[in-house]
Order: structure tokens, then sequence, then C-alpha cells
């Protein structure tokens, strides 16, 4: 009966109630903890796929890590290599 009380409290829209309710104690907004636990119980959504649209850092040029670096203010690139300004870019 708790169940359908609190499937109640968020509508019917939510499709996975455990997940939402976890979300929503651990601080989500409605929003967010709706979202969420309609994506991991949509078999065809993949939400904790990783990764984004740029390409790996090994294909960067030099330049560009050292640039990126720059932006985020990494100390000593000046005389990293291209696998330093990577690991210092991963580890960041």
């Amino acid at each position: 009966m708790a169940a359908e009380n609190k499937s109640s409290d968020h509508g019917p829209s939510v499709k996975d109630d455990e997940v939402y309710e976890s979300l929503r104690e651990d601080g989500a907004s409605k929003e967010k903890a709706a979202r969420i636990a309609n994506a991991q119980a949509d078999p065809s959504r993949s939400p904790s796929k990783k990764g984004g649209s740029n390409p790996p850092y090994e294909e960067w040029t030099k330049d560009e890590l050292y640039d990126r670096a720059q932006e985020i203010g990494i100390e000593g690139r000046s005389s990293m290599t291209k696998d330093d300004l990577i690991d210092a870019l991963r580890s960041h």
C-alpha cells in the first residue's frame, strides 16, 4: 500500500518508482529524478553510457591539448609532453 501512495505523489508518468524515490531522498529535484528513473526503465536508452561528441585526447594536437590545459589552469603545462598533457587533463 505504501508504494501506491508514493507513486501517486509523483504521478503515473514515472516508470521506476524505486529509482525515483531513491533519487528524491538523495536530494534530486522531482524533474531530474523522473527523467533519470524513466531513462533507466527504458531499454532503448542508455543513460549510463559515457562520453561526448569530442574525439579522445589522443586525437587532439599538442597545441589543442595545451590550450585546453590553459583554459582550466593546469600548472606546468608549458614543459609537458603530449602524453603528460593528456594525463593532466584526465586527472583534473
